[in-house]
C-alpha cells in the first residue's frame, strides 16, 4: 500500500540518506545482462523512482505505464517493484506464476496492527495462511453463513432509511450514513451484539477502526527501505500504532471475554466470535487457533469488510447522480420487482439484474483498493513473451484501475455505461482478468459474497426508497470526482444529497 509522502518525511529521509548510501549501493543485487528486466523509468540515486509515486500512486502508475507498458519494473527505495497494467500480463500470471506471486511484503503496520501477520490478507504464504484461509472459506464466508447474516443486513438498512427520512429535506451526508452502516453490520456479524456502535455520537470503536486504516494507508519510510525502522520512534507512527493497536486489543479482549462467559444467553445464529472459538477448542482442527490469530482474522473482516463497500456504494450513488438516465432506469427495476412493498428483500436481489450491471460498471471505475494487496515473489521466474526476468522478492502490484480501463478491452473506457456488461460474459470473480477490483488468484479476497450482499441490498433500498438530487444550487459539474487514497480509495469529499421520499403510490405506478 503506497500513498501521498509527507512532505517532512521526505526532507527527513533526503538528510539521512546520504550516510546509507554507500550500505544500500552494496548490498543492491547485480541482475546481469543475461536477465533482462521489464523496462521502467530512470532512477534517482538512493531513492529510485519514490518520487515518481504522486499523490495518487494508481494514477502515476498509469501514466507512466502509457510510457513503459504493461509490465513496469520500478526501484521503490531498495524494494524491486514490479507493476502490472494489462489483462493480458494479469492472465498470464495469475494463471501461470500465481504460486510464485502469492506472498506478501511484511509492512511495517500492517505487521503490527494484524498480531504480527497473524490474518489472512497480509500474511506470508505458507501452511499458517492455508489452514487460516480454509477455516474462513469453509467456515465463515460460506454462501449459508452470509445468508444467514441476512436479518442483520435488512435490520440496518432499515435504520439507514429511518435516519434518511428523518432529515427531512435537509441535506444527508451519504458517505458518513454508508459507513457506519457497514461497520454495524460488521460488528454485528462478528460479534452478536447491536450496542458496539453508538448510533448517537462517534463510538470509540469506530474513531479506532479509522485511525488504524489511516495508519495502514500512510507511507511509511520502513516499508522501502528495510532496516530504518528506527525513524518510526520519533515521527510519531510507533506513538499511534501502540495506542490504536492497544486499544483495539482491549476491546477483542473484552468482546472474547463476554463470549466465554457461561452467563452469556446464547442467540439462535453463531457470530463469527463463536465460530472461531468453537474452531479453537475442536481438538481435531489440524493447527491450534490462537487468540492473536483469532483477532487477526476478525481486523481483516473489518478493514475489508467496511472500507470496501462503503467506498463501493458511495460511488456507485456518485456515478447514478451524474447520469440520471441510468439512475431512472436502475429505480424503474427496483420498483417493478419490489411492487409495491416498502423495501427490498434479499429474495429480490437476484432478479435486479440491471442493477448488477451497474455495480459491475461502478467497480471497474472505482476499484475499492486500486493496486490490489501489493504482493511478493517467493522465487524468481521469467515471464511475458519477451521472458522479462523477476527477482525473487519483488513487491509486485496489480493496477486493477488501468486494467479496467484498457483501451484494447474496453470501448469508451471512461464513460460509466452498465449495458458494457448486458452480454454476462465478464465478472468480477477473478476469472476475468480485464475486471479484477477483489483480485485473483490464491490470495484473491474470500469475502466477495459478503461485500456484495451488502453493496446490492443497500443500493436497491435507497433507489427504491428516495429520489435523489443535488443540494442546492449545485450542479452536475460541481460534483466533486477527487479521490482519497488510503488502504481504499474513498470519495475524497463526502457526498451530500437531498433525499425526496417516494409515496407508495409512486412506487406502483413505476
Amino acid at each position: 500500500m503506497i500513498s501521498q509522502i509527507p512532505f517532512v518525511v521526505f526532507i527527513t529521509f533526503i538528510t539521512l540518506s546520504f550516510s546509507f548510501f554507500l550500505f544500500i549501493k552494496q548490498k543492491r543485487k547485480t541482475i546481469t545482462n543475461s536477465r533482462r528486466l521489464p523496462p521502467g523509468p530512470k532512477k534517482l540515486p538512493v531513492i529510485g523512482n519514490l518520487h515518481q509515486l504522486g499523490n495518487l500512486p494508481h494514477r502515476s502508475l498509469q501514466n507512466l505505464s502509457k510510457t513503459y507498458g504493461d509490465l513496469m519494473f520500478l526501484q521503490l527505495g531498495s524494494v524491486p517493484t514490479l507493476v502490472v497494467s494489462s489483462p493480458n500480463m494479469a492472465q498470464e500470471i495469475f494463471k501461470n506464476h500465481d504460486l510464485i506471486f502469492s506472498g506478501r511484503p511484511p509492512l511495517y503496520a500492517v505487521k503490527r496492527i494484524t498480531y504480527d501477520l497473524s490474518d489472512i490478507s497480509f500474511a506470508p504464504y505458507g501452511d499458517h495462511w492455508r489452514e487460516v484461509r480454509k477455516i474462513v472459506v469453509l467456515e465463515l464466508m460460506t454462501v449459508k453463513r452470509v445468508q444467514s447474516f441476512a436479518n442483520i443486513r435488512a435490520e440496518e438498512v432499515a435504520l439507514m432509511i429511518d435516519s434518511i427520512k428523518s432529515s427531512g429535506r435537509n441535506p444527508v451526508d451519504l458517505s458518513s450514513l454508508v459507513f457506519s452502516l457497514s461497520n454495524n453490520v460488521v460488528s454485528r456479524v462478528a460479534f452478536g451484539t447491536t450496542n458496539c456502535i453508538d448510533r448517537d455520537k462517534n463510538n470509540r470503536f469506530q474513531e479506532i477502526l479509522q485511525e488504524i486504516q489511516q495508519l495502514l494507508g500512510e507511507f511509511n519510510l520502513a516499508d522501502y527501505f528495510p532496516g530504518m525502522d528506527w525513524i518510526n520512534k520519533f515521527n510519531g507512527v510507533d506513538n499511534r500504532l501502540k495506542k490504536y493497536f492497544g486499544d483495539l486489543d482491549k476491546f477483542f479482549d473484552k468482546v472474547i471475554q463476554e463470549h466465554v462467559d457461561p452467563r452469556r444467553s446464547k442467540s439462535d445464529e453463531e457470530d463469527i466470535i463463536d465460530v472461531l472459538l468453537r474452531i479453537q477448542k475442536d481438538p481435531f482442527e489440524t493447527i491450534k487457533l490462537k487468540d492473536e490469530q483469532l483477532k487477526g482474522v476478525i481486523v481483516d473482516l473489518f478493514i475489508a469488510g467496511t472500507e470496501t463497500s462503503a467506498a463501493t456504494i458511495v460511488w456507485t450513488m456518485t456515478e447514478l447522480i451524474r447520469n440520471p438516465e441510468i439512475k431512472q432506469k436502475a429505480q424503474q427495476e427496483v420498483r417493478k420487482i419490489a411492487k409495491g412493498k416498502p423495501e427490498v428483500e434479499e429474495s429480490d436481489l437476484p432478479k435486479l439484474t440491471y442493477l448488477k450491471l451497474i455495480i459491475k460498471e461502478s467497480l471497474r471505475l472505482h476499484p475499492p483498493t486500486p493496486l490490489l494487496l501489493p504482493r511478493e515473489t517467493t522465487q524468481s521466474c521469467t515471464i511475458g513473451s519477451k521472458n522479462y526476468f523477476i527477482p525473487a522478492k519483488t513487491r509486485v502490484f496489480f493496477n486493477a484501475t488501468t486494467i479496467s480501463k484498457d483501451p484494447r478491452f474496453w470501448e469508451d473506457p471512461e464513460r460509466f455505461w452498465p449495458d458494457r456488461f448486458m452480454n454476462g460474459e465478464i465478472d468480477f470473480r477473478g476469472q476475468s482478468f480485464e475486471l479484477l477490483p477483489f483480485g485473483a488468484g490464491r490470495r484473491g479476497c474470500p469475502g466477495i459474497n459478503f461485500a456484495v450482499s451488502l453493496v446490492e441490498l443497500v443500493l436497491a433500498n435507497l433507489l427504491l426508497r428516495f429520489d435523489w438530487g443535488l443540494e442546492e444550487g449545485i450542479e452536475m459539474k460541481d460534483i466533486d470526482m477527487e479521490e482519497a487514497v488510503g488502504i481504499t480509495t474513498h470519495k475524497k469529499t463526502p457526498l451530500r444529497l437531498v433525499a425526496h421520499e417516494v409515496a407508495k403510490e409512486e412506487k406502483k405506478c413505476l
